[in-house]
């Protein structure tokens, strides 16, 4: 992930208003990460620079409804590591305060409902366990002494309990023929799922219920004892799969209760409630076969909203909008005539209204649903992301980025008038010199209307030539919007002297689910012809030079350039595919998550019936390769289980036996993302020095 500059490992002494240190000693200032005090000496992004901007994330407004709460990540190259500290501002922008500076990062930050406390997550004690502080920071104090560490927490609105989720180790059966064996090594496995996304399925994650006196937790349950399920869902789901009702008495939880080969075939995921009083749980979502997910109480209980998916088996089906009304049980559609996904649900104080944030045209808004009359409105407009939407006293709060600019809070009123209330780098960005960003529309090779961004060198000037590179984008569903990412960054591309063409095409979110769904079963058709088209419009422009063009991308993007290695008729000079799928074939039967595979390609490739699955297997990547005559820079990671490490090195074997320029980036401790700061700056050098020496 993304002229020299200092390393990003600066650290401070703890402040007089900072966090109380855990143990008597003092912190020595080499165990702080903290903000980075950096003077460039060019005005141009640099790998480094990348890695030096604080990542805000998670707000929480206050009960009171005037504060928000965040937490802000600041990375050490060289250290390798990063770490998490708080903030809290005013909703207005005023009163910004770090109430916390130390070694130990703050995760899962929430106000105590009743605004006199802030709890948190920290490694402090050794494992993962509920601490509490005043609002300033000030009486840190450990209240959670829960064996093995939790992973998440709530409080009930009461506060007279909180709910956590944690790891329970699974009993596999063949335990007893391990005993005696202290240091064998082997695993042995007799169903799927046994690993996921990095890591090996040793645990279940399961919710469980504690009293909570103000003070210290105690008398914890596992609500979900003896079932051999997760809650929330693995690997990115968190605590907000897991809600109280408003009057503190039922616990609702997202899980997929199925195991092993069912469980690796299914999307279905219901909302289970748990009756703190009878002990009984029960399917609020029986017979919804698709995801069912991010169940939210409204504040006067009488409601439940979630997001669900219709289809079983299809992860980037529509995300609807669903409401249960917990009086009646009548569900109510409420995205039903809206053709976009609907995510980061919130109710109104009042419970009238549901604020939610949407894709559309490359850019996240906010929406609002009103309860009574049915209607959806659009209040926020512009090119950006609204990732996040959280209710505050007078205002909505968002979490806003975009393709030059690293998320910031904004107050946001419901006419849309959008207030910027943090800067945490402020002062890095207001060194840097950024690229324009310009939004066309072209026809595509069937005469659809196709969004393409195209994203500018800063100082650019329309009478030189600039190398291009097409952008293919990973999913292969999802949304190509106003991300400014960490790894594939527009403007760092773009600061090397790149122009970046970024075609949203077919399989993009955000133009309806018809576009969406069309690249299921179809990878090596219309998506590729829309890529070829992309490029070939663009590069119309004079100040493109067709000779120095380049493609490059992710996962479905490595896919793609994979596929275009072997059908661009010529027209790249130099290729980069990361986490790519070379072999179908291979590919089915390697990851772990079957219903992707059975959905996006029809089937396995044994089904010689099967039309769909066919078609797919026979335009593999690898069934191209003899027509491999472009150099290409192949990346992968050892703890990748979604496209395994197989994928790239049989990709980079059969460059080099076809005597391809190529080369081969190995990560033996990352996944399907490069995360840690010293091997995502060598990431980004390798990446430009294969473009600059086959381009420039």
């Amino acid at each position: 992930m993304k002229s020299k500059i200092h390393w990003i490992a600066i650290v401070f002494l703890m402040a007089m208003f900072s966090c109380e240190a855990p143990v008597k000693e003092q912190i020595a200032k080499e165990d702080v990460i903290g903000k980075p005090s950096i003077t460039l000496n060019s005005d141009r992004m640099t790998p480094e620079v990348l890695w030096s901007f604080g990542r805000l994330s998670d707000p929480q407004v206050s009960p009171d409804g005037k504060t928000v709460l965040y937490g802000v990540s600041y990375y050490s190259i060289d250290k390798n590591k990063g770490n998490r500290d708080l903030y809290t501002v005013s909703t207005d922008g005023s009163s910004l305060a770090q109430i916390c500076e130390t070694p130990k990062s703050e995760y899962n930050a929430v106000w105590r409902p009743d605004g006199k406390k802030i709890g948190f997550l920290s490694y402090e004690s050794g494992s993962m366990q509920i601490w509490e502080m005043n609002p300033d920071g000030s009486s840190r104090t450990q209240i959670s002494h829960i064996d093995g560490g939790i992973t998440g927490f709530k409080y009930s609105p009461d506060q007279s309990k909180v709910l956590y989720t944690k790891e329970v180790v699974i009993e596999t059966g063949f335990e007893h023929l391990y005993e005696g064996l202290p240091k064998a090594s082997g695993r042995l496995m007799n169903d799927l799922m046994y690993r996921h996304w990095d890591h090996w399925v040793d645990t279940y994650s399961h919710v469980f219920i504690a009293d909570y006196d103000g003070n210290t937790v105690s008398n914890d349950m596992d609500i979900m004892k003896g079932e051999k399920y997760q809650a929330p869902l693995k690997p990115f789901g968190g605590i907000e799969q897991v809600d109280w009702s408003a009057d503190s008495k039922v616990v609702a939880y997202t899980c997929k209760k199925l195991y092993g080969k069912a469980a690796t075939l299914s999307t279905n995921s219901d909302i289970y409630f748990y009756n703190l009083e009878t002990g009984v749980t029960k399917n609020m979502t029986n017979g919804m076969m698709g995801f069912d997910v991010a169940p939210v109480f409204s504040p006067d209980g009488n409601f439940m909203a979630w997001e669900s998916m219709e289809r079983d088996g299809y992860e980037s089906d529509k995300n609807r909008l669903y409401i249960l009304n917990l009086k009646t049980g009548d569900m109510t559609y409420a995205t039903e005539n809206f053709d976009q996904n609907a995510g980061s649900i919130s109710w109104s104080a009042d419970s009238k209204t549901i604020y939610f944030t949407s894709d559309w045209h490359g850019a996240f808004q906010m929406y609002s649903f009103d309860l009574a009359s049915g209607d959806i409105k659009q209040i926020t407009e512009g090119l950006h992301d609204f990732r996040s939407v959280a209710v505050a006293a007078d205002v909505l709060i968002g979490a806003k980025q975009t393709m030059a600019q690293p998320t910031e809070l904004y107050a946001v009123t419901l006419a849309g008038d959008a207030t910027q209330i943090t800067f945490t780098n402020e002062d890095l960005l207001s060194q840097l010199n950024m690229g324009a960003t310009e939004e066309r529309w072209i026809k595509t090779h069937d005469g659809e209307d196709m969004q393409v961004f195209v994203i500018y060198p800063p100082d650019f000037d329309k009478n030189k030539k600039y190398p291009a590179l097409l952008y293919c984008k990973g999913g292969p569903q999802g949304p190509l919007s106003q991300s400014f990412h960490y790894r594939w960054n527009y403007q760092i591309m773009a600061a090397n002297d790149y122009i970046i063409v970024a075609p949203a095409r077919r399989g993009v979110s955000g133009f309806g689910q018809a576009w969406q769904e069309q690249i299921s079963g179809d990878y090596h058709g219309k998506s590729m012809q829309d890529y070829l088209t992309a490029i070939d419009v663009v590069s119309q422009e004079a100040f493109i030079d067709n000779d120095r063009l380049g493609a490059i991308g992710a996962s479905a993007g490595g896919y793609a350039v994979f596929y275009l290695a072997g059908n661009h008729e010529g027209r790249f000079k130099a290729f980069i595919a990361h986490d790519g799928i070379f072999n179908e074939e291979a590919q089915y039967l390697e990851t772990e998550e079957m219903w992707f595979e059975n959905w996006d390609k029809g089937g396995p490739f044994w089904e010689k019936d099967n039309k769909v699955a066919q078609e797919v297997y026979k335009h593999s990547p690898h069934k191209y390769v003899q027509n491999w005559d472009t150099p290409i820079l192949i990346i992968h990671g050892e703890l990748d289980y979604r496209v395994v490490v197989t994928q790239g090195m049989t990709a980079f074997n059969a460059a080099i036996l076809r005597d391809v320029p190529a080369e081969y980036l190995y990560f033996p401790d990352e996944n399907h993302w490069v995360l840690k700061p010293q091997n995502g700056i060598l990431w980004q050098r390798t990446f430009f020095d294969w473009l600059d020496k086959w381009l420039k």
